[in-house]
């Protein structure tokens, strides 16, 4: 769709549907699914969000601009603190709130809280509850987070859903799109995302090495793109750096004759052009920044306020 005079905008819906999870409970991933195109990074590694994102669903029925947020968790350093406070932002601006809980898992005390802080939205925000992950759940999973919803949420209503089988995610959007304000829509109708492309092309390298390092190096890794040059529209060529904390970590990340940095500049590549849709030259450099997560001009320095 790319103009507004195909719709039909006599009753169209539009507005903000904040995505709100512990870390690692498939935001990104449910983000990535109902747009059908990656614009976000997905690991296994908790906090791999940092920044709020949009994603943009326009359908002919209603506009959907889901804002995915860091996972709650507690801060210990400047950057956990920005991203707790960019999440309880995007609760406040929000037309309405989606609660992932992860069902092939017990509930952790995390989810707990989520439900509490969310609790004295119930009067202004229709609230959906997502049961991820219902292919490879266990029946008391599924009603321990029933009982949550029920007891914590009881004005939300309750979807079992599977990102990865696809399982009931019509039903989802059909009724995220029912809680939206009538609105004609408010971003054009081709953009998916609020991020620029070398935006995403940041948070694909992060990706990368989150899936490729040891443990105990991603959380004090960033990624800065020094640049992203258009050579022609089927080649770009990126020079990014990727910023870590301590000497011995910018050895790990390197590897042993370049070889770890190979494999994370490797797979890196093949999700930006698959992303862009072109051919991609992407070098890549390490750097140590000691305390970055702590410091508030380099928090600034790499995007993060």
């Amino acid at each position: 769709m790319e103009s507004s005079e195909y719709l039909n905008l006599a009753n169209y819906r539009a507005g903000f549907i904040a995505v709100i999870g512990k870390p690692n409970v498939g935001k990104s991933t449910l983000m990535n699914v109902l747009l059908q195109q990656k614009i976000a990074a997905v690991s296994p590694r908790p906090q791999t969000t940092r920044k709020r994102q949009l994603g943009i669903l326009t359908t002919e029925q209603a506009q959907i601009i889901f804002v995915d947020t860091p996972g709650f968790h507690t801060p210990r350093h400047k950057l956990g603190e920005k991203m707790v406070k960019a999440a309880l932002q995007a609760i406040e601006d929000s037309d309405g709130l989606l609660f992932l809980l992860d069902v092939s898992e017990p509930l952790t005390p995390e989810d707990f809280d989520l439900a509490q802080k969310i609790q004295p939205f119930q009067s202004s925000k229709p609230t959906a509850v997502a049961l991820n992950k219902i292919d490879i759940a266990k029946d008391e999973f599924i009603q321990q987070a029933e009982a949550l919803v029920s007891e914590q949420l009881p004005n939300a209503r309750v979807v079992r859903i599977s990102c990865l089988r696809g399982d009931n995610l019509d039903h989802l959007t059909a009724l995220l799109i029912e809680s939206l304000p009538e609105s004609e829509p408010l971003y054009p109708l081709d953009q998916v995302t609020d991020y620029y492309e070398r935006e995403i092309a940041a948070e694909l390298i992060r990706e990368a090495a989150l899936n490729i390092l040891r443990d105990e190096v991603p959380h004090g890794i960033a990624v800065r793109i020094d640049q992203f040059q258009e050579k022609y529209d089927h080649l770009a060529v990126i020079d990014a750096t990727i910023i870590v904390e301590k000497e011995n970590h910018k050895a790990i990340v390197i590897g042993a004759g370049g070889k770890m940095i190979k494999q994370i500049g490797t797979q890196a590549r093949q999700e930006i052009e698959a992303m862009s849709g072109r051919k991609i030259f992407l070098n890549l450099h390490v750097k140590v920044q000691k305390n970055w997560r702590k410091n508030e001009t380099l928090l600034h320095w790499l995007g993060y306020t």
